[in-house]
């Protein structure tokens, strides 16, 4: 190498002939070529060498380094790397793992534009067994920013990973690695963080971390052996060691910093699998870990997870059975405690109020009751094919008896066990239940799967509350011969929840094999490029039925919007048509009587070129052209400040292509329904529409006007939401670049549970693209909505709307009701995200805020902003809801299916190219 290099990749193995070479090729493969790749080898015994001489012969940027002796650990072969590395600057990276593509190349970038001592980035753990990753500790390295020094952001003690990180050479070797322990990371970057002056944050992938499944043959890293008592004996001692040199380089005020790192990360490694360790193992581990525990200011407890807190306190307090029944509720089901006890408003885990004990903050005893927890634990047995269950119900918080008549059921997939539990004395309920396995039936071809058992509680008025069954984790499993199957009942995760395993046999395997076979012929046969031939093929020899009306509401997601409320007026006129709804996936909400086709099918192919009227509120599929004589109605699914049509983000590009094919999809439009004079002059231009516009409100929007105390009643209780309770529905729309993220969802709703629950229930409801999961600890306070078949009756059920940019305020301002707007990161939709019409802050018909503090205060004034806003909503109103007269329904289905006397309104106000285009109109439209 004549030059240089810029950046030296250190490279440590040991025997891991068939993975090093993965790991020395990312490096290769950088986008940053002038680097080099030290491969410290710690005396493997297998063919790590002869790999890594073959890669050296092939790249001169590969150098190979041997130790003599192994040394049991990563210190001395990075030690040995830092030694050799020839660059300003240097990464690690272990022979199991992978860099990122860009790592060396964008970290440079970012420690010489910072000045900074070393950059961090985002670590990606890969599970190689099932094929998925994720970030770890993402909020962490959300944002890109420097951190002048730990005690700025002490959060960062959680990476105390030497991977996934550049450093200025120079620096490195002032701070050896330790060679006489394991997790020396942990050590190492305790002296890094207090010998950096400034360090840099940067939010993308820097490092693939690939957790390999545990085969038993001692290829397992290091710290991933959890099995090893010694491994948890190291792992407190790098923990002691990081707090004396905290404490000796001045740092002292941090270890409480420190010390949470270990209870909220290194202690759970631990305490996660415990439940599947013997008791043996349990009370050793308890003895290695509780003298650290007893040194650790009872404060920093007080910040982590309470059921981890409950496992410390049980450990300290020496209670080793209590402890494996409270370790079984960190993860997996996350299983309710067998006993709460409730005391001056707090709950506390187990039968004696104790401070150290306290679970208040996960409110499980304030959720509602198809939420609630009860905790199942069973003992199973096999006799043939008879599966035996002795099941007790432990209920910590009173639900089952404040309500009366309940009744339970083992549940099975589709199959239900009526229990009848008996009352213990120690509080518990205990069921016995016998399955006949061979009694299950799955189909007429079997069934090859898994599903876990769950016990069901169902109360008089039909609500029912659910939860999966926890065995003992070290139960042998049970294995019955039923006809055709195999059936294996074991426990399943270190958690051990109750799994019923089924394995087609004998006839039945070949014949789902045939199926299976059949079912990939005919997808295969039933492309999409097949199916617009023929679609195609079709509309020129079938002439379209008069009598057949296509409706589609939101691509099939349900029966909902503009679509929803024609429809239920042709229906109420008794209109001579038969009106088939196209769904995406599964029947929500249709009436029982809607006749349905599953969008794409072949039957919905045929049924869009036979029919007579399509009725839809997004876009039927955009490369299908309409048959002639079909008439297409288009009531679009909203109004708003966000940009559309060719001004959105997915068509604003200069790519011909898509913009060809929504031009062409357009077109097939006859009528579009406009809801406000303001939503045509922006949605025809952008979408370059031509045709006749229906200007008679939003047939949607006509319950809104009238108000359905049925359906207040119907979201009421659905939601389940306390009688004394205001409602907040929340619904903000996604973001385009970070869709499925669940980042639209940015109201801290942790805080606002803190400060609203008592008079507020929040109703979520994400757009039907976004991905938000409502924790646990605060479904007492959030009712998830994004399923929920009407977003109507979640908007007369409110008292109040919150959203952002979303197209819902046009609609919820016909309601009158007050409406605020978090819009925190306004200057980035409106330039760099979506792009908008509108300066909200300028026209929004409620406060604009930026925090969620000023959320909380706007809500606890609510009827004095409403007041102060009373002008900017009268104008907001005639801006998009003047023509909302709650008679839209009915004025379109005049329009668009009445007979030749009903006229489109005469209109002066249209753009040009619209008036023209109605010349071309039908007599019977016009």
């Amino acid at each position: 190498m004549i030059n240089a290099p810029e950046c030296s990749v250190i490279v440590i193995t040991y025997n891991d002939a068939s993975r090093v070479a993965r790991a020395v090729r990312s490096v290769l493969d950088q986008s940053l070529r002038n680097l080099e790749v030290i491969v410290v080898d710690d005396a493997s015994s297998d063919g790590t060498e002869r790999v890594v001489r073959a890669l050296q012969e092939g790249d001169p940027r590969v150098r190979y380094l041997r130790r003599e002796s192994n040394s049991g650990g990563c210190g001395a072969p990075r030690n040995a790397g830092v030694a050799a590395a020839r660059a300003p600057y240097a990464m690690f990276l272990d022979s199991d793992d992978r860099l990122a593509k860009h790592a060396c190349k964008s970290m440079i970038g970012e420690i010489e534009r910072t000045g900074a001592d070393f950059v961090t980035g985002q670590i990606i753990r890969f599970y190689e067994t099932s094929r998925k990753s994720n970030r770890y500790y993402p909020e962490l390295f959300a944002r890109r920013r420097t951190v002048e020094g730990i005690a700025d952001d002490p959060r960062m003690f959680l990476d105390s990973f030497a991977t996934n990180k550049l450093y200025r050479t120079g620096l490195l070797r002032r701070i050896p690695f330790r060679e006489d322990m394991h997790f020396e990371d942990h050590v190492f970057t305790t002296e890094l963080y207090c010998a950096a002056r400034r360090f840099a944050v940067v939010p993308w992938t820097v490092y693939v971390w690939h957790r390999a499944r545990d085969t038993g043959d001692g290829h397992l890293s290091i710290s991933l052996r959890f099995r090893e008592m010694g491994n948890a004996r190291q792992r407190v001692r790098a923990a002691l060691l990081s707090d004396e040199i905290l404490r000796e380089r001045g740092c002292g005020h941090l270890v409480p910093e420190r010390q949470h790192r270990f209870l909220r990360q290194d202690l759970r490694v631990y305490l996660n699998p415990l439940p599947s360790r013997d008791r043996a193992w349990a009370a050793e581990f308890a003895s290695v870990v509780r003298p650290y525990l007893a040194g650790i200011d009872p404060a920093v407890f007080e910040r982590i997870d309470p059921v981890a807190r409950v496992c410390c306190t049980l450990i300290l307090d020496g209670r080793i059975d209590d402890l494996i029944v409270a370790a079984r509720s960190l993860n997996g089901p996350r299983a309710a405690p067998r006993s709460a006890v409730r005391d001056g408003g707090r709950t506390y885990w187990g039968t004696v109020p104790d401070r150290r004990m306290e679970i208040t903050s996960l409110r499980l005893a304030e959720l509602p009751y198809t939420a609630t927890r009860l905790r199942h634990e069973a003992a199973f047995t096999g006799d043939g094919t008879r599966l035996a269950l002795s099941i007790r119900t432990y209920d910590p918080f009173g639900v089952l008896a404040a309500h009366p008549g309940w009744t339970a059921f083992l549940q099975l997939w589709s199959h239900r066990v009526r229990l009848a539990p008996r009352e213990q004395p120690d509080g518990s309920l205990l069921s016995e239940a016998v399955v006949d396995l061979a009694g299950l039936r799955h189909g007429r071809l079997g069934f090859d799967g898994r599903y876990d058992p769950k016990i069901v509680i169902v109360r008089p008025d039909g609500r029912a509350t659910s939860d999966l069954v926890l065995v003992d984790p070290a139960a042998a499993p049970v294995t019955a011969a039923v006809p055709w199957h195999t059936v294996t009942v074991r426990a399943e995760g270190t958690a051990a929840v109750l799994r019923v395993c089924w394995r087609r046999e004998g006839l039945l395997r070949r014949a789902s094999r045939l199926a299976r076979t059949r079912t990939k012929l005919v997808r295969k046969l039933s492309t999409a490029e097949l199916k617009l031939r023929v679609y195609k093929g079709l509309i020129k020899v079938v002439p379209p039925r008069r009598d057949l009306a296509l409706f589609e509401s939101d691509v099939g997601a349900g029966y909902t919007g503009s679509p929803r409320y024609i429809y239920e007026e042709l229906k109420r006129r008794g209109a001579p048509l038969r009106m088939v709804w196209s769904v995406a996936r599964r029947r929500r909400n249709f009436p029982a009587d809607a006749p349905l086709v599953r969008r794409m099918s072949w039957r919905y192919i045929w049924t869009m070129a036979r029919a007579g009227y399509w009725v839809d509120s997004h876009g039927l599929p955009l490369d299908y052209p309409k048959p002639r004589g079909t008439r297409y109605l288009q009531t679009w699914h909203g109004q708003g400040i966000k940009s559309i049509g060719f001004n959105s983000p997915d068509l604003r590009a200069d790519f011909s292509g898509p913009r060809a094919q929504w031009r062409a999809a357009v077109a097939r439009w006859d009528a579009l329904v406009a809801p406000s004079a303001e939503f045509e002059r922006i949605f025809v231009p952008s979408n370059e529409y031509a045709g006749p516009v229906l200007r008679y409100g939003s047939p949607r929007c006509d319950v809104l006007v009238h108000g359905d105390p049925a359906a207040v009643a119907r979201a009421r209780d659905r939601l389940e939401i306390p009688p004394d309770r205001r409602v907040l529905l929340y619904a903000p729309t996604y973001r385009d670049q970070a869709k499925s993220s669940g980042r639209s969802v940015r109201a801290d709703l942790e805080l606002m549970a803190g400060a609203l629950a008592g008079e507020w229930v929040v109703v979520l409801r994400p757009h039907p693209v976004e991905r938000y999961r409502v924790p646990q600890h605060l479904r007492h306070f959030v009712r998830p909505a994004g399923s929920y078949p009407e977003i109507n009756d979640l908007m007369l059920v409110s008292d109040a709307l919150l959203t952002d940019y979303s197209s819902v305020m046009c609609d919820y301002a016909v309601t009158g009701k007050p409406m605020l707007f978090l819009i925190d990161d306004w200057d980035e939709y409106r330039r760099v995200e979506r792009g908008v019409y509108h300066d909200l802050p300028a026209i929004a018909p409620g406060p604009c805020l930026t925090t969620t503090e000023e959320l909380i205060y706007a809500l606890r004034d609510l009827d004095g902003l409403a007041s102060s806003f009373a002008a900017t909503y009268a104008a907001f109103r005639e801006m998009w809801c003047a023509d909302e007269q709650g008679h839209a329904s009915a004025r379109v289905v005049d329009a668009f299916f009445g007979p030749a006397r009903a006229r489109v309104p005469e209109r002066h106000d249209l753009p040009a190219v619209a008036r023209a285009a109605r010349l071309a109109v039908p007599g019977w439209l016009r």
